[in-house]
Order: structure tokens, then C-alpha cells, then sequence
């Protein structure tokens, strides 16, 4: 570490963007821009002599025995699109890069593979990491130094050190190297755990008390800034608080979720939610938008929906999925990545948040007579002040509060909302539009197919339903291979990249799901298929868990297994999951042996850090706790099923079939006279039952 002078790193958890190429003078040109990533496309003017990452640029920099500089960021991102303006499209900066370095621009999104070894190191060697991320590697690909953002002195001075002791002293980067690989490759690996596994409610009551010390019981979700939306936090706390009647648990939650759809990180106007925001009140976002986050927020809504019949959930997850519709959607069914934080204002200069953000006198203006009652609502006070005479949207009170204090009735309050966001979207898409990032994730796909699908399940949308058909056959059409595995990425008609262990957990997840609202057995066969082909090209038998690159991809530093849950819960613990209800549809026992090992290999960490393992939790109450097949059999199948999702039952699976079926759930059970209706525990069941009400009695009793 001493050779290496990490100390002027500046860390921030902050993401990052690149200047559109379309608003630059092309008198620069480099390998980018043969690339279909719009974060990749970005920079292909900038004056560093940028490279993908390949095969063909790997060779070039072991022949020409150069340092490779490591870029790392995505589209969305605004760090780094300061990054590139200060740095990447400077020529005294660029020199410095191009006489020392083979440069490789990386987008995350695309290869959250090359990522991950990289972040590793940055974070071994200083302690934190972010976007962007850059690092020095050896020819070999190891690396030797990092860091994310750095101002322009700073840039240039650490890697003119960097490139004169790799010219006087390698060995020193060398002897690193040796060091931090082997850092790297302890950081994402699992140990077999041999101890018998049990799984208890109290080891789950200990860890949600640990948890609840960090709760903001006045604003919701964790005591600190910023604030992430965490979906999969609030999806297993949520769950855990009805199974267990533990209403203390369940305000907060709700709390939560009502202060995050108040706050100007849900967009008050066009719908959708930002990735996070800066602030203890939900209040300033980060303003991009992610399709990863409003996929599972969807989820979570409906289901939160289900429990409390709360208008306000229902209201947020229609006018999120209008806003997918609008802007993120594409006709053949597949959904776009993102939607940039930076956009352009008046004056032709980018800014964060400029598409958004109001300035008083122009509400004044357009919204007239009503402006004291919509400044009420949404805050055009000191509570919605942001920055440089700004105004984000925020609510603070109810519909309620504001019907009685201005004496309305909630029709008229209704019409009024209306009226506004038409006025103002109509005022909002005269500005220039943040930048799509237009490239196709199966992972996230899945994702926002998920979303649709727990929305068609909950309020019965049958728009809901097609756009869930059309997502899942662009999957299946485009996106799965011959050999029965996935592809990652999807652009321009092209199919690119082989597919990480995250698009196979998260489409089996949502094929599971969707057999569940469909009865069509193509999705569970499809779903039981891809956890097969995992099993022959991701699964570790050592540790009996599965590694996130496929073995047919080329060799890094390091092979990981993505195990802890994040924003998006780990690849690991979804399919952890998948094979948990796998093993119930087709009485597999070495899915549910897996499954089991997976859970217990993680248990020793759960407790030290729960909300890095809620979805790990999430799958502990399946076995702490009794969990049902219900199994409808008969003519009116899709009818009961139909009906039984009128109610929050977490701790379930359906299996159902119109007619004969022998899926060991269905075997023997068809009558043509009626339609039955099984509950079962771990293949005991109950006398069957032809009223919905009677079996959710016993699974309620």
C-alpha cells in the first residue's frame, strides 16, 4: 500500500454521467464508438484513446506490456459525468493517459462482472467505493491502485506516480498485486457451514429487534441520509410484521412506504421513483431513474396494498406503471434501462434535476388562483425549498387534512390534483428531456416483469397482463439461447453478452410468478429448465452455492459469489428462493437440499447485518414457519385463484389445473363435478374444500 499513493482518492457513493455525443464536437474519435452502450457511446469523442473491454484490448496491453486504466460508471450517473468533463475531455489529461495507459471505459450495467473484481479492490484499498470507479491493473489484469472520483490535478498527479514506479520499480506493483488478489479473492466466497441447518423464529424475532434500533420512527425507513428505498427491506418487514401480528412493525412500515410516496422522490407529477434521496425526509432525489427500483417498489406497493387497502399504494403503482408505459417501455415489450439524473436547461447546460425542479414565480404564474392550495399540498414553502431558488414536490399531510382545512370534498380535491399535473406536465415536457439509457437487462426486465405481474395479481389489470405476455415472450424470443441459457443484454435488434447468475434468478422468479396468475405450465417448465442450467454451468459444489459468471466466460481476478442483498437482492438469495419453491412443484429434492444449504451457509452473518440478508430472512420464514401449497384443481381453477389473491398471503405457493395434470401437487386430483381446493403443509393436507374462504382459514388459523 505504501508504494501506492491512495491518500488524494476523494470516495463518494454518488453515481455518475458522460456528455452525450451529440452535443460535443466530434473532433475526437476512439474505439467506442463501435459500442451499442449509451454510457460506452458517451465517450467515444472524448480524447483519451478509449477501449471496450475484450479480448482484442486484454492482448494489446499484454503486448504492448502497458498498465491498463480502468473506468467504470453507467449512464444514468452524475459523478461521472463530472468525472469526464473535468478529466476525459481535457488533452493535457488525455496525453497523460494515452502515452501510459491502455484505457478501458467499463459500463457497470453491462458487465457488473468486471465490475465487481474492481470495486473489490478499490474497497480493499480505501476502505469505501462508488461511481465512478477507477483503477490501475497490471498487464495481467490484476490491480495495484484505485479509486473513484478525483479532481483534474488530482487525476493526473496519481497517475503520472502510478506510471513512474511501474517504469522504475514493477516489482513493487507487482509484489502488490500479488497481496491484493488474494484480498479479492476471499471478499465474495462462502464457506460450507456443517452444522445441522435449523431455522427458528426467535433467530429471526433477534434479528429484526437488532434492526428496529435503526429505524426512523418519525420519517421511516433507517435513521441516516442519504435514503435508499431498499424494496426487499421493506417486502420481508412487511411480511414478517402481518405473519407475526406485530403492529408496531407494521406502522413503521407503512410509515415508510407513505413517506417515500410523499416525497419528492416518487415524481409527484409524471410518476416513477428516483433511485435515492439526498436527505432524511425523502425530499431531494438523486434524480435519475432506475428500472431496477421501480420494478420491485411496484411489488411492494400492490402487496402493501393487499393488507391495508390503502388508496395511496394502489394510486402509486398505477402511476408508476403509466410512467413505465410512457417512457420506459418499447414495443416489442422489453423495458429500457434508466432515465439520466442530468438534463439540459434553459441555458444549454446540463444539470441535475433540471427537468424536474420548479421556481415559485413560474408556479405562481401557471398554476393562478389555486396556487395557495397547491402550494399547501405540495410545499412550496421552507418544507419543499431545495436549492438556488428550487422547489421539489413534496407532500406532508393526507388528502384528508387538506379536505377539511380548505373546507373541499375529495372529488373536488381529486379534480384539482388533476387539473394541476396537467398543467404542469404540459409545462414540464416543453424542457429537454433527461437522456435514456436505452439498452435491455434480462435482469432487470425480470424485475419490472415482476412488478407487472404482482400488480395484475393485486387489482386485476388486464392492460397488466398483456404487458406482462409481451415482456415474457421478449425474454423467451430474444433473449434465451439455443443451448437453454440467457443472454444479459439487448440492444438495436442485437442480443449481447452471456447472461450473469442475476438474469437467471430474477427470470426465474418472474416465470414463477407469472405460472402462478396463468396456469400456463410454459413458465414453470421454462423456470425449472434455467435452475437446471445453472446447475451445470454456475453451480460451486464445494460451497453448494452458485458463483455469479457462468463457467463458459473468460477468467478475472477472481470469480465471486454475490451472496449479500443490496438495492437489488443478491443473485444468490433469489435463487435460493426459486429453488425452495421448485423443489414443492416438482418434488426435487436436491433443489430443496440446495436451498437449504444456500440458507445455512449465510446464516452465521444474517444477525450481524439483517438488512444485508432480508431476502435470506424472507426465505427463513418458509421453514421457521408453516408454509402452504395450495393446490385448486377443476374447471373453475382460475376463478378461486383469482379470488385468493384477493388476500396477503406471503407463506404460499399455487399450483392449480383446469383438468387432468400429474405435477406431483395436481396428481389424482381433477374431478369434472367441482373444483377442490387443497391446502397442504409439507405434503399433509387438509380435507379438501370448494370455497376460497375456507381455505384461507386454514392457512390463517
Amino acid at each position: 500500500m505504501k508504494y501506492i499513493l491512495i491518500s488524494i482518492c476523494i470516495i463518494t457513493l454518488i453515481s455518475c454521467k458522460g456528455q452525450n455525443s451529440e452535443t460535443m464536437k466530434h473532433k475526437y474519435t476512439n474505439e467506442l464508438i463501435n459500442e451499442t452502450s449509451p454510457y460506452l457511446l458517451q465517450h467515444a469523442h472524448n480524447p483519451v484513446n478509449w477501449h471496450a473491454w475484450n479480448e482484442k484490448t486484454l492482448a494489446k496491453a499484454k503486448s504492448e506490456n502497458k498498465l491498463m486504466l480502468i473506468s467504470v460508471g453507467y449512464s444514468a450517473c452524475h459523478w461521472c459525468h463530472v468525472m469526464e468533463h473535468e478529466s476525459f475531455e481535457d488533452t493535457l489529461v488525455a496525453q497523460v493517459m494515452n502515452n501510459n495507459f491502455i484505457n478501458i471505459k467499463i459500463d457497470r450495467e453491462e458487465r457488473p462482472d468486471v465490475d465487481q473484481v474492481y470495486m473489490n479492490a478499490v474497497q480493499l484499498m480505501t476502505g469505501s467505493g462508488g461511481w465512478p470507479l477507477n483503477a490501475v491493473a497490471l498487464p495481467d489484469g490484476r490491480p495495484v491502485w484505485g479509486g473513484t472520483y478525483f479532481k483534474k490535478e488530482q487525476w493526473i498527479d496519481a497517475l503520472e506516480q502510478i506510471s513512474e514506479l511501474y517504469k522504475e520499480k514493477p516489482e513493487k506493483l507487482r509484489e502488490y498485486a500479488d497481496k491484493l488478489e488474494e484480498g479479492i479473492k476471499t471478499m465474495d466466497m462462502v464457506s460450507l457451514n456443517t452444522d445441522e441447518p435449523i431455522f427458528e423464529k426467535t433467530f429471526i424475532d433477534e434479528a429484526v429487534n437488532s434492526w428496529s434500533k435503526q429505524f426512523d420512527n418519525s420519517l421511516g425507513g433507517m435513521n441516516r441520509a442519504p435514503k435508499f428505498m431498499m424494496p426487499n427491506n421493506y417486502h420481508f418487514l412487511l411480511r414478517y410484521a402481518h405473519q407475526n401480528n406485530d403492529e408496531k412493525l407494521m406502522d413503521f412500515v407503512n410509515l415508510t412506504l407513505t413517506k417515500m410516496a410523499y416525497g419528492g422522490v416518487f415524481d409527484q407529477l409524471g410518476g416513477g421513483f428516483s433511485r435515492y434521496s439526498v436527505d432524511s425526509k425523502w425530499h431531494v432525489p438523486h434524480f435519475e431513474k432506475m428500472l431496477y427500483d421501480n420494478g420491485q417498489l411496484v411489488s411492494l406497493y400492490a402487496d402493501a396494498y393487499l393488507i391495508t387497502k390503502n388508496e395511496l399504494y394502489k394510486d402509486i403503482v398505477t402511476e408508476t406503471l403509466d410512467y413505465v408505459k410512457n417512457e420506459m417501455t418499447i414495443d416489442n415489450g422489453a423495458f429500457y434501462s434508466a432515465l439520466d439524473a442530468d438534463s439540459l436547461t434553459s441555458e444549454g447546460e446540463l444539470e441535475e434535476g433540471a427537468f424536474y425542479v420548479w421556481n415559485k414565480d413560474t408556479l405562481k404564474v401557471i398554476i393562478e388562483n389555486d396556487f395557495e392550495l397547491f402550494s399547501d399540498y405540495y410545499n412550496i414553502n421552507n418544507y419543499g425549498f431545495w436549492e438556488h431558488g428550487n422547489y421539489v414536490l413534496i407532500r406532508k399531510d393526507d388528502d384528508t387534512k387538506i379536505i377539511e382545512k380548505y373546507n373541499l370534498t375529495e372529488s373536488e380535491l381529486k379534480e384539482k390534483k388533476s387539473n394541476w399535473k396537467s398543467i404542469l406536465l404540459k409545462e414540464r415536457n416543453k424542457r429537454s428531456k433527461p437522456r435514456l439509457d436505452d439498452k435491455t437487462l434480462t435482469s432487470w426486465n425480470a424485475l419490472m416483469l415482476k412488478g407487472y405481474i404482482d400488480a395484475y395479481r393485486v387489482f386485476g389489470n388486464s392492460e397488466y397482463l398483456e404487458t406482462v405476455k409481451k415482456n415474457a415472450n421478449f425474454i423467451i424470443n430474444n433473449q434465451l439461447k439455443e443451448d437453454g441459457g440467457l443472454y444479459h443484454n439487448y440492444k438495436d435488434g442485437k442480443s449481447t453478452n452471456n447472461g450473469y447468475l442475476e438474469d437467471y434468478s430474477a427470470t426465474i422468479d418472474a416465470f414463477l410468478a407469472l405460472y402462478e396468475s396463468t396456469l400456463d405450465e410454459k413458465w414453470l417448465s421454462t423456470a425449472r429448465d434455467l435452475a437446471n442450467y445453472c446447475f451445470d454451468h454456475f453451480f460451486d459444489k464445494q460451497t453448494k452455492m452458485f458463483y455469479f459468471t457462468s463457467n463458459e466466460d473468460e477468467s478475472l481476478v477472481s470469480r465471486s459469489i454475490e451472496y449479500r442483498d443490496n438495492v437489488i437482492p443478491a443473485s444468490n438469495s433469489i435463487m435460493a428462493k426459486n429453488l425452495f419453491k421448485l423443489s414443492h412443484y416438482f418434488d426435487n429434492v436436491h433443489f430443496s437440499k440446495t436451498a437449504m444449504s444456500m440458507l445455512n451457509n449465510v446464516k452465521p452473518e444474517m444477525k450481524e447485518y439483517p438488512s444485508a440478508y432480508s431476502n435470506w430472512f424472507d426465505l427463513m420464514l418458509n421453514y421457521a414457519q408453516p408454509f402452504y401449497e395450495v393446490a385448486i384443481v377443476g374447471a373453475d381453477a382460475k376463478q378461486k385463484i383469482t379470488e385468493l389473491n384477493k388476500t396477503y398471503l406471503p407463506n404460499k405457493l399455487i399450483a392449480a389445473s383446469t383438468s387432468e395434470n400429474n405435477m406431483p401437487l395436481l396428481e389424482n386430483r381433477f374431478n369434472p363435478d367441482n373444483t377442490f381446493i387443497y391446502v397442504c403443509v409439507n405434503k399433509a393436507c387438509k380435507l379438501p374444500v370448494t370455497e376460497v374462504n375456507d381455505a384461507i382459514k386454514f392457512i390463517k388459523e
